[in-house]
C-alpha cells in the first residue's frame, strides 16, 4: 500500500535501502504528527490557561508511551510477526484467520468493518497533514491566514490529478526527502531539551498516569487529542509486503522512534521554559530564519505522507474488489517494473472530493483534529481482534498467552476509542459515518453475491449432464475454432454457454469452461495460477487462482495454461460472457432498500472483460435476467 513497491521488484534490494524506502512510505503518516500532536494535546488541556508543568510532563509521558506500547510493542513486535506470505494489513489478517476458522461471518464482519474504518481515516489525513503545514506560513507572514484554505485545496488537486500518471520516478526521492525530515525533528528536539531538562523526566510512565488519575473523566478529551502521535502505526504493518519486516523495524528502532522522542521531548521542553508557545510548539522550536525554510520542507513532508495514505487506498481497495468485498472497480497499472503501482480512477475521486469537503468545511488543523483519531483507534482495535484468532488458532498459541500478549492492548485501545468519542459531536461523527456506509455497502455487496450464487445454482444444469446431452447431438452446428466461457461455478453448465446453444445452436471445437477464483494469499505464482482438467475430447475445465493483491489478466494466465496443453491463440478464441440483469422481488432475502443497492453496484461495477483484461473485439456477452 504504497507509492514504493520494492518488496516485489524485479531486482531485490538491500536492506538498508529498503529500511530507507520504508522512511519515506511508511513512516509518512506518523512522521508528521509532531505538526499537531503536542499542540493539540495541549489545547485539550489547558483550555486556553497557560500551560502548567504538571500538564506539560504528562502529556509528554503520554505521547512517549503511547510510540513504546501501541507503535512499538503491538506493530513493530508483534502484529509484524503475522505475515500473510509476507503481505500484511487488515485484509492479510482476515485471510490468516479464514484459513484457520474457514469463512466464518464474525470474522468477514470484522475485516469489512477494520476495512471501512480505514477508508474513513484516509480522507482525513491528507487534510490535516496539508492544511497543519500551510498553516505554518502564518507564523511568518500573518497577513497569509485568507489564503490558507485556497492554498491547501490546490495543493491537494494537484496531488490528486498527478495520481494517473503513477508515482514511480517521484517516490524514489521520498525517502531521502524524509530521512532529512527526520534529522531535523531530532536535532530540533535534541537543541531545545537543553531548555528545561526536566522534560526527561516524561519518560517515565509516572507523570501520564498521575496526569490520567488526577485529572479523571476531563482527561479524556486529552487522550484523544494526544492519540494523535500513533496515527500512521497501522501503516507499520499494513506496507510490510512492500518492504519486508526487517527493513521496517530497522528504520523504526534507528530513525524514527528516536527522532519523533526528541522531537515530542524538544517540544515539551519549550513549553516549559515558554508556556506561551504552546499556541504552536512545533513550528516556534525554529529560530525565525529559518521557519520559512521548516515550513516549505513540512509541507513537503505532508505531501509525501497524503500520497502513502492515497496510495494505501488504492491497494485497500484492489484487495477489497479481488476479496468479493466491492464491485470490481477500473485498476490502472502505472509501473511496468514495480508491481502494486496502481491507480484507480473512481477511487481517487471519491477522495478528492472528500479531503477537499473536509477541508471547506472544518477550515483549519485544530478543528479538524476532533475529527481525527475515532476511525483509526477502531482500525487498531479490530486488528488486535484479528490477531487474537490468528495467533490462537492459525499459530496454536495457548490461550493465556495470546490474551496476555494482546489482552493489555486491547484495554488500552478501548480507552483510546473512548477518549475519541468525546470528540463525536465536534467532528468525530464524520469518519464513523463514512466507515457506517461503507460497511453497508460492502455488506450488501457480499450478501447479493451470495445470494446470486444459490440462485444461479438453483437455476442450473450440470455440466457433465450438457456434455452427455450433447453427443451425438445432430441439431447443432460444429464449427472450428475455440471458446472460452467464463463463469464462477465449475460444476454447472455457463449460462452463456446454454444461451449459445439455445439461440445459436452453435458448438465450437474446443470448449474451455474457465472459472476464475481469489485465494486467501496476496500473490500466487504464475506457474500455480492455472489448473488444467479435461474432460472430453471437446471441453476442458480450466482453473485460474489469482492472489487477491495480483492483477486478474486473464490472457496472461492462459499463456501459461498453453504449456500444460491448452490449445490457445487469443486472436482465434472467442470469450463468452454472462451479463446479468437484475429483477426486484418482493420475496427476496434482502429488503427492499437493499435489493436497490445492490442492483445501483451491479450498475457501477466495471464490466467483465475490461477487469479481465480480455481482448474487446473477441468477446460476445450475452443477457441473463434473474431476480432478486
Amino acid at each position: 500500500m504504497s507509492p514504493v513497491t520494492t518488496g516485489h521488484a524485479a531486482r531485490p534490494a538491500s536492506t538498508v535501502a529498503l529500511a530507507l524506502g520504508s522512511v519515506g512510505v511508511v513512516y509518512g503518516d506518523i512522521g508528521t504528527s509532531p505538526l499537531y500532536a503536542l499542540r493539540e494535546g495541549l489545547a485539550a488541556a489547558t483550555r486556553g490557561s497557560p500551560a502548567q508543568s504538571g500538564d506539560v510532563l504528562g502529556i509528554v509521558s503520554l505521547l512517549l508511551w503511547l510510540l513504546i506500547l501501541i507503535a512499538t510493542f503491538k506493530y513493530v513486535v508483534l502484529i509484524l510477526r503475522a505475515d500473510n506470505r509476507g503481505e500484511g494489513g487488515t485484509l492479510s489478517l482476515l485471510a490468516l484467520g479464514q484459513r484457520a476458522l474457514g469463512k466464518r461471518r464474525g470474522l468477514l464482519i470484522l475485516g469489512i468493518v477494520g476495512t471501512s474504518l480505514f477508508f474513513g481515516d484516509a480522507i482525513i489525513t491528507p487534510a490535516i497533514s496539508v492544511l497543519s503545514a500551510v498553516e505554518g506560513v502564518t507564523l511568518i507572514v500573518p497577513s497569509f491566514a485568507p489564503y490558507v484554505i485556497p492554498v491547501t485545496i490546490g495543493i491537494i488537486i494537484a496531488l490528486f490529478a498527478a495520481q494517473r500518471r503513477g508515482t514511480e520516478g517521484i517516490s524514489r526521492l521520498f525517502g531521502p526527502i524524509m530521512l532529512v525530515w527526520f534529522a531535523m525533528l531530532a536535532i530540533m528536539g535534541l537543541i531545545h531539551i537543553a531548555d528545561d531538562p526536566r522534560i526527561l523526566g516524561a519518560f517515565s510512565p509516572v507523570p501520564g498516569l498521575q496526569f490520567l488519575f488526577t485529572h479523571g473523566a476531563s482527561a479524556l478529551p486529552v487522550l484523544g487529542s494526544v492519540f494523535l502521535a500513533i496515527t500512521g502505526a497501522e501503516a507499520l504493518y499494513a506496507d510490510m509486503g512492500h518492504f519486508g519486516r526487517r527493513p521496517i523495524r530497522l528504520a523504526w528502532i534507528f530513525v524514527v522512534f528516536p527522532s519523533l522522542a526528541l522531537s515530542y521531548l524538544g517540544q515539551g521542553a519549550l513549553v516549559l521554559a515558554d508556556p506561551s508557545a504552546a499556541r504552536d510548539p512545533f513550528f516556534l522550536m525554529a529560530p525565525s530564519w529559518a521557519l520559512p525554510a521548516l515550513v516549505a520542507f513540512a509541507t513537503v513532508a505532508t505531501v509525501i505522507a497524503s500520497q502513502a495514505v492515497i496510495t494505501g487506498a488504492f491497494s485497500v481497495a484492489h484487495q477489497a474488489v479481488q476479496m468479493g468485498l466491492l464491485p470490481r472497480m477500473e485498476v490502472h497499472h502505472t509501473s511496468e517494473t514495480q508491481h502494486g503501482q496502481i491507480y484507480i480512477p473512481r477511487m481517487n475521486a471519491i477522495l478528492l472530493l472528500c479531503v477537499v469537503v473536509l477541508v471547506l468545511a472544518f477550515g483549519s488543523s485544530a478543528s479538524l483534529a476532533t475529527a481525527y483519531g475515532i476511525a483509526v483507534t477502531g482500525e487498531m482495535l479490530v486488528t488486535t481482534i484479528l490477531a487474537f484468532f490468528v495467533y490462537r488458532y492459525l499459530w496454536k498459541w495457548s490461550v493465556p498467552l495470546a490474551l496476555a500478549m494482546l489482552a493489555p492492548l486491547a484495554v488500552i485501545e478501548i480507552g483510546l476509542f473512548a477518549a475519541n468519542m468525546t470528540k463525536f459531536l465536534e467532528g468525530g461523527y464524520l469518519p464513523l459515518t463514512v466507515a457506517a456506509l461503507l460497511v453497508i455497502v460492502m455488506i450488501t455487496w457480499v450478501r447479493g453475491s451470495r445470494i446470486m450464487q444459490e440462485k444461479s445454482r438453483a437455476d442450473s444444469v450440470p455440466l457433465a449432464t450438457l456434455i452427455t446431452s450433447l453427443n451425438g447431438s445432430e441439431h447443432l452446428a460444429h464449427v472450428s475454432g475455440t471458446a472460452m466461457f467464463l463463469t464462477a461455478e465449475s460444476v454447472v453448465a455457463p449460462p452463456a454457454l446454454l444461451h449459445n446453444l439455445k439461440h445459436n445452436q452453435v458448438l465450437h471445437e474446443r470448449n474451455y469452461i474457465v472459472t476464475v477464483a481469489t485465494s486467501n494469499a496476496p500473490h500466487v505464482p504464475p506457474n500455480e495460477q492455472v489448473v488444467i482438467e479435461m474432460l472430453t475430447d471437446g471441453f476442458t475445465r480450466v482453473f485460474i487462482t489469482f492472489g487477491y493483491m495480483d492483477d486478474p489478466n486473464v490472457p496472461r494466465a492462459l499463456m501459461m495454461a498453453r504449456k500444460l496443453g491448452v490449445k490457445f491463440e487469443i486472436m482465434a478464441t472467442s470469450f463468452f460472457i454472462n451479463r446479468r440483469s437484475y429483477k426486484l422481488s418482493d420475496k427476496s432475502a434482502m429488503p427492499g432498500w437493499q435489493q436497490r443497492l445492490y442492483v445501483a453496484m451491479t450498475k457501477t461495477a466495471t464490466n467483465a472483460p475490461a477487469y479481465y483484461h480480455l481482448p474487446p473485439n473477441r468477446v460476445i456477452e450475452l443477457g441473463q435476467q434473474i431476480v432478486i
